[in-house]
């Protein structure tokens, strides 16, 4: 009987098992296997890539960025602008897989649309030599390239949006890669090695604290909350809780309200700003703005922080300044800016335009989303004015375009090495153009090269200028 009891407990247990994988294999089936159908390691996917010419991918003016060639039997992608778009449209190789727009668009760039394409590999049958389906970027090549030559040598990024639709006009990164399957065979290993971080897309992967370009929310919170009338006394310095902020060269301003104090950045105004919103309205300011939030985006996008569960006062004035615990992306910088720029309105980022098959017949137009509201219409517009006075009679003069409104805010954050005087603090820049109606929003983060008002300014304006040239 014991025994009897033994064998329909093994055979319970067989049976389980079975309806578990059984189980498991169903969900992969119905719910995964477009999963592991795009999944760019699938060697399944190596097959139908030897039968497949991958699509081109062009900017949003049909300047041809990737495409490939039959060279000794098999496809080799080819970049003809080399390391300026590895961040952006990645890498395709067969020893390391695939990374950015390469990637996330793999299936798309393949033609593959149905799973028999993949799986019907598994039988043995023969797919026919066939042409990918073709993607058109949001980027405009001539910004990429400027920004490009701009942050040659440098350590940092540049992004360009439209504010009205989130369009992406520019993502620098530098440094950068040559994304050719050979070159990366040669010098993967150095590379992961290297101190530079070549792989590290600062423009949306760099966590960076916002330094004085944060003041713009705090600005919003401020106005929100009836300060923007108020007036305060700027003496070049104020200790919170035993905690001295200085301005930049201690430079006192004197009574001075609210608009003012964004112009000439002043940190003793913000932070008293800091200690008297408190942390219930520094939360509803940065929760609008999209902090600690996974951002809908078509390449890797790390979240901007602002970790805090409680706040002293110290803690209150260093993040109205934009240090502390705050960390942010570039891209999620150019985000906020554009936001205000845009009524309040952030829109959601996009970086490929359209998808068309191999005949160049429209298979797929990206739609323009919403992300959130950020502020109300009319405290953008305030926003708005205040910070073109950045630009005319502020930290931002280096920003000003002759015969075009500027409106913008600079930033310089401390670092790690900057905190131990043993480098100069990132330099930012935020800001759009014309003021009156936005085409262009900017983020310049410059690694290590001082005052905001200096080299990210004149990057910005640069990168402004030449989009509204053409």
């Amino acid at each position: 009987m014991d025994e009897n009891k033994k064998i329909i407990h093994v055979l319970i247990a067989i049976c389980s098992l079975f309806f578990i994988i059984v189980g498991y294999l169903t969900y992969i089936q119905l719910f995964r296997s477009r999963d592991f159908m795009a999944n760019t390691y699938n060697r399944r996917q190596f097959k139908i890539e030897e039968n497949t010419a991958r699509g081109n991918i062009y900017d949003r003016n049909g300047v041809l960025l990737a495409y490939s060639e039959a060279k000794g039997g098999e496809q080799e992608r080819i970049y003809p602008y080399g390391s300026l778009y590895s961040q952006v449209i990645g890498y395709s190789s067969k020893v390391y897989g695939k990374s950015q727009i390469e990637a996330a668009y793999n299936k798309e760039l393949l033609g593959v649309d149905d799973l028999s394409q993949v799986f019907g590999m598994v039988s043995g049958s023969n797919l026919p030599t066939r042409k990918g389906n073709n993607l058109y970027l949001t980027v405009d090549h001539k910004l990429q390239a400027l920004g490009g030559e701009l942050l040659n040598g440098k350590k940092g990024a540049v992004v360009a949006m439209d504010p009205k639709t989130g369009e992406i006009l520019a993502l620098v990164s530098s440094p950068n890669f040559d994304p050719h399957a050979k070159e990366l065979e040669k010098n993967w290993q150095s590379m992961v090695e290297s101190p530079d971080a070549p792989f590290l897309c600062r423009a949306v992967q760099g966590l960076y604290a916002p330094g004085s370009t944060f003041k713009i929310l705090i600005t919003a919170a401020a106005i929100e909350n009836g300060l923007e009338n108020k007036v305060f006394d700027d003496s070049g310095s104020i200790v919170i809780d035993g905690r001295e902020i200085r301005n930049s060269e201690s430079k006192a301003h004197g009574k001075i309200d609210l608009k003012r104090a964004l112009a000439v950045s002043s940190n003793v105004v913000y932070a008293q700003l800091g200690t008297e919103l408190g942390m219930t309205k520094f939360t509803d300011i940065t929760n609008r703005a999209g902090f600690e939030m996974g951002i809908p985006f078509d390449i890797p996008m790390s979240k901007s922080r602002f970790p805090y569960e409680k706040m002293d006062k110290t803690d209150l004035a260093e993040a109205a300044i934009g240090q502390g615990k705050i960390l942010v992306t570039p891209l999620h910088m150019a985000m906020i800016t554009a936001g205000i720029a845009n009524e309040g309105v952030m829109m959601e980022p996009v970086l490929v335009k359209s998808i068309t098959n191999s005949e160049g017949k429209s298979s797929k137009e990206i739609k323009v989303n919403r992300l959130g509201r950020i502020m109300e219409a009319d405290v953008a517009e305030k926003i708005k004015v205040m910070m073109q006075e950045v630009v005319t009679s502020g930290t931002g003069y280096n920003a000003a375009i002759k015969g075009i409104n500027v409106a913008g805010k600079t930033g310089t954050a401390e670092n790690e090495l900057s905190v131990k005087k043993k480098a100069k603090e990132h330099s930012w820049f935020v800001g759009f153009a014309p003021a009156e109606d936005p085409k262009i929003a900017v983020a310049v983060i410059v690694e290590y090269e001082g005052s905001g008002g200096d080299v990210a300014a004149s990057i910005a304006r640069k990168v402004m200028k030449e989009y509204l040239s053409h």
